[in-house]
């Protein structure tokens, strides 16, 4: 079966949009039965538009987005009964988007409408709502080659050493569970029901030059997840799609020659440093000659 590469902006928005694909996919990566999964407002979802080359003003939002998001209201249910939470998914392509996911996760922080309201004591106080956040990652990790990481939070007492069961709503509302995805280690293996879904990222088996498409075999996956590839082949026959995965390409490739020019002007930046502190220590040695010259010439 041949579908669209979901590694794609425009194809993993296609995919993500199906909510019963979404709630799929983000409750077995986070381990969790969601019972609710809503779409927060369309200001939060990033998009991708074709970069004017001929103008030569500034460079618009589009030159510089690597970095695609979604945002989510989830309802988990739980063993005391249901919680609610906000997921954060974002999707990049290089190692340097670090600084634009803290900026998104500063923004859900001081997003006055991520609230709930809880009763402490007698008084109802509002206390911030929970946050996951997933990241897909195009690129891999400098230390670790594993294709799936859970980052989470422990209570412990370090005093005694022991573990704090019971959750804090102070605590809930500054701290996060994170979940990684290394793309390029998304592999032949299948170890479990989580790499097997994750697969249809697998970039190992590409039909065409561009990597738009990708060929997967149904009987591979289970009926479960069917769903999620037939969404794929579906975008895969779409003209839209592919018109915009094409522009993706390019937009990509402006990106990737200013990481190059980046990459280059810190480099020399660096070599001028270093020159610029060889002459200061000449400098500082001349100087120190010149003190003992006048000092012999008083003597």
């Amino acid at each position: 079966m041949q579908i669209a590469n979901p590694i794609y902006d425009v194809v993993f928005k296609y995919l993500m949009e199906d909510g019963k694909i979404a709630k799929l996919m983000i409750s077995s990566i986070i381990g969790e039965n969601i019972e609710e999964l809503v779409f927060l407002p369309q200001e939060f979802v990033s998009d991708v538009e074709k970069p004017n080359k001929n103008k030569k003003s500034k460079r618009n939002k589009a030159d510089t987005l690597t970095v695609y998001r979604l945002d989510f209201s989830a309802k988990i249910k739980t063993d005391d009964g249901f919680k609610q939470v906000i997921i954060e998914l974002q999707k990049a392509k290089f190692p340097t988007d670090i600084m634009r996911f803290r900026g998104y996760l500063g923004e859900q922080f001081s997003n006055k409408e991520n609230f709930r309201k809880i009763k402490i004591g007698n008084k109802i106080r509002k206390t911030g709502l929970p946050i996951i956040s997933i990241y897909f990652l195009g690129h891999k990790l400098e230390h670790t080659t594993a294709s799936a990481i859970k980052i989470s939070r422990q209570y412990n007492d370090l005093i005694t050493g022991k573990i704090i069961e019971t959750k804090e709503s102070f605590i809930e509302s500054l701290t996060i569970d994170s979940y990684v995805i290394q793309i390029p280690y998304l592999t032949d293996k299948r170890r479990n029901d989580l790499e097997i879904l994750l697969s249809v990222f697998d970039q190992k088996n590409p039909v065409d030059a561009d990597r738009h498409i990708l060929n997967v075999k149904e009987e591979d996956f289970p009926e479960k997840y069917r769903s999620v590839i037939r969404k794929l082949q579906q975008a895969n026959q779409d003209i839209e799609i592919k018109k915009r995965m094409k522009l993706e390409d390019g937009i990509i490739e402006e990106l990737e020659d200013l990481e190059r020019e980046i990459g280059n002007l810190e480099q020399e930046n660096e070599q001028v440093k270093q020159e610029n502190e060889q002459v200061k220590q000449e400098n500082e040695s001349l100087k120190n000659e010149l003190k003992e010259l006048r000092k012999l010439l008083k003597d």
